[in-house]
């Protein structure tokens, strides 16, 4: 029995070190170049991490663009950064921006464990955004960028556009936030109707069990992400889970050293859902920031519960802007950008560069 248990774990010790070699041969840290079909790199093209101090913090980004003469657009993620997905759903948005994944203060590339949580605030992260806006105006030489927020990172994007016009020829809110209080508890009722109809009763009644009133109880939480992704309203449509869809390519991602890849997931372990969370529970967009003074679009998927699609339609509807458009991706949950590129692309090209909102849906609903 005791040769048994031996062998067992001599076997466990030797996939722990293979595990861990293959994963180190597959974190070189480097991005690759962008080529052309000879598999040279473009001339004028830039596919670069680099690191900036913003804040007085170090902080880390991926910059990738065909031509750095593009117009610039500074992507700010959610929950945590998003860059190592665009591998297995490629945007294309390097071949119409110089496109700047930013990996924010306490997480991803800019993690640092020194970092208190409670030292970042919405001020602090808004303080941010435009610092490193400046620095990419100065670095490319532009008057103005682009501003894009996906989820959690349109809860600070939008401040920002709001407060500093100047900086920005346009906001683009991808599953942009409104009301997420709200936005929760209309995901919560809708979960449990879909899993009480489908006959998972012992899903239905956990949630029912972690009812949503003034604040989010840590049961719902812990039952969050696997139920929305059994629904498919979660990040994709087709990620059934957060270790297949996020853990699993997050890995395997060669541009990020192994070190940075363990970071990624300790910031993600300390911020929870995401930041600034507890704030943004406590804050209604829709009364903080009711207009903008730069043309906004809000890009949502109709399947989407994690940021609610109707509450960010109804913000929509009520926001003021001198250009404005709603735009429905119909195949798509919470990343429209990664579920369907070429939709964001053709919006991007027709509407946003031009400052027109031509594609947009025709008709915005509210929600009371």
């Amino acid at each position: 029995m005791l040769r048994m248990i031996q062998i067992i774990l001599i076997i466990i010790v030797v996939m722990i070190i293979a595990t861990v070699g293959v994963l180190w041969i597959l974190s070189p840290g480097t991005p690759r170049p962008i080529v052309d079909e000879a598999g040279e790199p473009l001339a004028r093209s830039i596919s670069e991490k680099t690191f900036v101090d913003i804040g007085g913090v170090k902080q880390g980004m991926f910059i990738r663009s065909h031509d750095t003469a593009l117009p610039v657009l500074l992507y700010l993620h959610g929950g945590m950064p998003e860059y190592f997905l665009t591998k297995k759903y490629p945007t294309g948005l390097e071949k119409i921006f110089t496109i700047v994944w930013w990996e924010q203060r306490g997480s991803g590339i800019s993690y640092n464990a020194d970092i208190a949580t409670e030292t970042i605030s919405v001020q602090q992260m808004i303080n941010d955004v435009v610092e490193l806006t400046q620095y990419l105006q100065q670095r490319f030489d532009k008057e103005k960028i682009y501003l894009m927020g996906h989820s959690g990172g349109t809860f600070a994007g939008i401040q920002a556009a709001a407060r500093n016009p100047e900086l920005y020829h346009a906001y683009i809110g991808i599953a942009q936030m409104a009301d997420q209080l709200r936005s929760e508890q209309l995901a919560h009722a809708y979960m449990v109707k879909q899993f009480s109809e489908s006959g998972n009763m012992q899903l239905a009644h956990k949630l029912a069990a972690a009812p949503i009133g003034s604040y989010i109880p840590d049961a719902y939480l812990k039952l969050r992400d696997q139920a929305m992704h059994r629904l498919g309203i979660g990040t994709t449509r087709d990620m059934s889970s957060v270790v297949g869809g996020i853990l699993l390519p997050s890995l395997l991602c060669r541009d990020y050293t192994l070190k940075e890849k363990v970071n990624m997931w300790r910031g993600k372990s300390r911020s929870g859902v995401a930041l600034l969370w507890d704030v943004m529970l406590t804050t209604n967009l829709m009364l903080t920031v009711p207009g903008v003074d730069i043309p906004i679009y809000f890009c949502s998927g109709i399947y989407d519960y994690t940021v609610s699609y109707e509450l960010s339609r109804a913000y929509l509807a009520h926001i003021k802007a001198p250009v404005k458009g709603f735009y429905t991706f119909s195949n798509s949950a919470h990343s429209p950008l990664f579920e369907e590129p070429e939709l964001l692309q053709q919006i991007i090209k027709t509407d946003v560069l031009q400052g027109k909102n031509s594609l947009a849906d025709k008709c915005i609903s509210r929600v009371d």
